[in-house]
């Protein structure tokens, strides 16, 4: 059974995106992720596990345009590989499966899957910070 966990935007004024979403909703921030280019912000409140990710691409000054400020909608699952299976089985087009190490060391493992829309889902294997 697959479990939300969060959803990404991508933001250009990170400190004005983090008081924008703590004064409306109260998210605070759970952790952060630098890398060179860019950095993750992971925002929640008691309220929910659910998280926003906001995304700051470094050095970026103009604002993203909604038609390509791209963004997705996550969930975790047990075993990924067993999902991408299931999915190829069913004949949804599953991507091929990541293992994201910018750093060197695997920090996520998952594949992207588009709805009949378009829309973008992220599968991620449950671990780490994606349970």
């Amino acid at each position: 059974m697959a479990k939300m966990i969060h959803s990404m935007i991508r933001v250009l004024d990170e400190a004005r995106s983090l008081a924008f979403y703590e004064a409306a909703f109260g998210l605070t921030v759970a952790e952060r992720l630098d890398f060179p280019d860019f950095s993750l912000i992971y925002l929640a409140n008691a309220e929910s596990t659910f998280e926003l990710e906001l995304t700051v691409n470094k050095g970026r000054a103009e604002p993203y345009d909604l038609g390509n400020g791209y963004g997705h909608l996550a969930v975790s699952v047990a075993d990924v590989a067993a999902e991408h299976a299931r999915m190829e089985a069913a004949g949804l087009a599953p991507r091929k499966i990541v293992d994201f190490a910018p750093a060197g060391t695997v920090t996520a493992r998952f594949f992207f899957i588009a709805d009949p829309d378009g829309y973008q889902i992220e599968v991620l294997e449950r671990g780490g910070r994606y349970l």
